[in-house]
């Protein structure tokens, strides 16, 4: 099996990878590699070129996480061309992450996988606390202390849903900004709310601006109609603003053929 490897190494370059990545994203400039500031990037790749004596190893991920952002199912690819085996390769990636990013899932695909463009949905959650001040739960969730009208919220959402141009929540950067939302879930449970946010692909702050436009609705300074009425805007609504970036995580990137149902659902 090594020699095997090595030979397609010698052949056609490294094999490529895929994994599952998880991180806290409280102590991280975001995802991307950025000069002078830790980020997931940066850690994997140090992980990654210890591993291969020295040498660069690049990697892309399905979305690049801004600062404070959390993930559970970030997906990146990479090339390796030492002697390990995926089982072995995982283990000793793992073993050389720090406590904060862990990799899970690591197998081998096809070497022009792109984990970004073949991405068929991505899935955020957001998560409220709604209770009182919690240093531990308030880590990976935004407290707050007013009631919320999760009804109204759950309404506001539901007239997001379908394809439209989403420059009212999020920056296009000069990118086509129509983009297809496919489910916005909102529900308690207890003292905790969860936003979850399924789409083809989301515009740099969509997620967070949709969250707090939500959010306005459920404390009764906005109306459910007033969220509809902003998809119809060129310019950001409700003076650009967006919730804290701690609340969010990256939980699924899907992959597939398109006949295939939305995360195996039925």
């Amino acid at each position: 099996m090594v020699e095997r490897r090595r030979k397609i190494a010698r052949e056609g370059g490294p094999v490529r990878y895929r994994a599952r990545v998880e991180y806290d994203g409280s102590d991280f400039a975001g995802f991307q590699l950025q000069a002078g500031v830790r980020t997931v990037q940066g850690e994997l790749e140090a992980a990654l070129g210890r591993l291969s004596g020295g040498t660069r190893v690049r990697v892309v991920a399905a979305g690049r996480t801004d600062a404070g952002v959390h993930a559970s199912g970030q997906v990146v690819v990479f090339g390796y061309d030492g002697r390990l085996a995926a089982p072995e390769l995982e283990r000793a990636l793992d073993a050389q992450l720090p406590p904060d990013v862990a990799v899970r899932d690591l197998r081998r695909v096809p070497r022009g996988f792109d984990p970004r463009r073949q991405a068929r949905h991505r899935e955020y959650r957001y998560s409220i606390w709604n209770g009182p001040r919690s240093p531990l739960r308030e880590r990976t969730a935004l407290g707050v202390r007013d009631p919320l009208d999760v009804a109204a919220m759950a309404r506001a959402a539901s007239a997001l849903v379908g394809r439209h141009d989403f420059r009212a929540f999020g920056a296009a950067d000069g990118r086509d900004p129509i983009r297809t939302v496919h489910r916005i879930k909102v529900r308690r449970r207890g003292r905790s709310v969860t936003i979850d946010v399924v789409a083809d692909a989301f515009l740099r702050g969509m997620v967070r601006g949709i969250v707090a436009a939500l959010m306005r609705v459920g404390r009764g300074a906005l109306a459910v109609e007033e969220v509809a009425a902003a998809l119809g805007e060129t310019r950001r609504a409700f003076h650009g603003e967006v919730a804290p970036a701690r609340g969010l995580f990256l939980r699924r990137v899907v992959y597939g053929r398109p006949g295939r149902r939305l995360n195996g659902e039925r």
